[in-house]
């Protein structure tokens, strides 16, 4: 068959493209209003607003994976945490736009943010949640968007992704303690001695336990991801505006260096000293 011979696709439609109509493209590139007239501002927008979504399909992916955790359907679930590492390599890989900003570059739009922080973010508060770093204080910046409230108060109460892994443990008769089972869920996830006596001894036994090893290693690189993502975010800080007080009111630089500190799912970094 000749080139000249090969069908053209078809260019000709009544309304919008169904390209159009499924990704909704005209709406996401006219989400951007710069406040200021640096062109700077216009990667800043862009740049927080692709995070945004990358929050959103992670917090998905995550809530498929407990769901799932919850059914004991483990194939479906470490499907969705390994869609989530990628996910998460991707977001961070959105930082590099802002990474190597200056004081005076970001200075020319910081005005433009008024009160407004990264750490008011819902989506990425329910990531949080998911994570198990939960803090009913984090729902105050929403009390004026009932919608949002509403559903941050819901997820504060359920049980995050490590209490469904644990819960799955618990239900396939390793020896989980019931205090981590049994805890109050609105409360922040605090390392077990006995949890990490559990991962220690699944690690130690790959041949008896090796679908639990897998899904041990990928809740890691989630947590490997989710450290790289905070450093990430302290350096570009550092960078771009160094101890300064961060917008809206938050302590910038301090606040996120004691969030680098920790750890998500703790007793699995931990119990590899003891294998």
């Amino acid at each position: 068959m000749s080139a000249s011979s090969t069908p053209a696709p078809n260019l000709d439609f009544g309304g919008t493209t169904p390209y159009e109509d499924y990704v909704q493209a005209d709406v996401l590139t006219h989400l951007q209003h710069p406040l200021s007239d640096d062109p700077g501002e216009m990667v800043f927008l862009v740049t927080t607003q692709v995070m945004e979504l990358w929050f959103t399909v992670i917090v998905h992916e995550w809530e498929t994976a407990s769901r799932a955790l919850r059914e004991d359907d483990l194939p479906v679930a470490m499907d969705a945490l390994q869609r989530s590492v990628y996910e998460l390599e991707s977001l961070n890989a959105s930082w590099k736009p802002l990474a190597r900003l200056t004081p005076a570059q970001f200075n020319a739009y910081r005005s433009a943010l008024g009160e407004g922080s990264g750490f008011q973010s819902a989506m990425y508060r329910r990531m949080e949640f998911l994570l198990g770093e939960k803090s009913a204080s984090m729902l105050v910046p929403h009390r004026g968007a009932p919608r949002v409230h509403a559903e941050l108060e819901k997820a504060l109460h359920e049980p995050s992704l490590y209490d469904e892994v644990l819960r799955l443990l618990a239900r396939r008769g390793l020896p989980v303690p019931a205090e981590a089972v049994e805890r109050d869920l609105s409360q922040r996830y605090e390392p077990s001695p006995e949890v990490e006596a559990v991962w220690a001894g699944i690690y130690a036994d790959r041949d008896q336990h090796s679908e639990l090893v897998r899904l041990g290693e990928l809740l890691t690189d989630v947590a490997e991801l989710v450290w790289r993502w905070r450093n990430d975010h302290l350096v570009a800080t550092r960078r771009a505006m160094g101890a300064k007080t961060g917008t809206g009111g938050s302590a910038g630089v301090a606040w996120l260096e004691k969030r680098a500190r920790k750890n998500v799912f703790p007793e699995l970094w931990t119990a590899r000293s003891h294998v």
